[in-house]
C-alpha cells in the first residue's frame, strides 16, 4: 500500500532515536527522545488550503526537522509515519 497525502499534507519517515548518548550511556526504550528529524517520503498537491494558495515546498528524499508535537502517527504495512502540515515542518537539512 502507498500513503498519498491530500491538500498540504506531508508523509514522514522518521529516523530511528538514538539508544546511547553521546558519553555512551545507553538509554532504554522509555528515555529515548522521539527524534524531530525524518525523510520526506510523500507530498500533498497543495493548492487551495482555507482559502490561501499553498505551494509545496519540500520534495519526496528529503530530510527535514518538524515541530516536537506535529501530525498524526500511521502504521501501515508495518512501518510508522507521521502525516504533518507542511508549515509544521521547520526547516530542510542540507547537505
Amino acid at each position: 500500500m502507498k500513503l498519498v497525502p491530500l491538500a498540504d499534507r506531508v508523509v514522514l519517515k522518521q529516523f530511528e532515536a538514538e539508544e546511547t548518548t553521546k558519553s555512551g550511556i545507553i538509554l532504554a526504550g522509555s528515555a529515548q527522545e522521539k527524534p524531530q528529524e525524518a525523510e520526506v517520503v510523500a507530498v500533498g498537491p497543495g493548492g487551495n488550503v482555507d482559502g490561501k494558495e499553498v505551494t509545496m515546498h519540500v520534495k519526496v528524499g528529503d530530510k527535514v526537522i518538524y515541530s516536537k508535537y506535529a501530525g498524526n502517527e500511521v502504521k501501515l504495512d508495518g512501518e510508522e509515519y507521521i502525516i504533518v502540515k507542511q508549515n509544521d515542518i521547520l526547516a530542510v537539512v542540507a547537505d
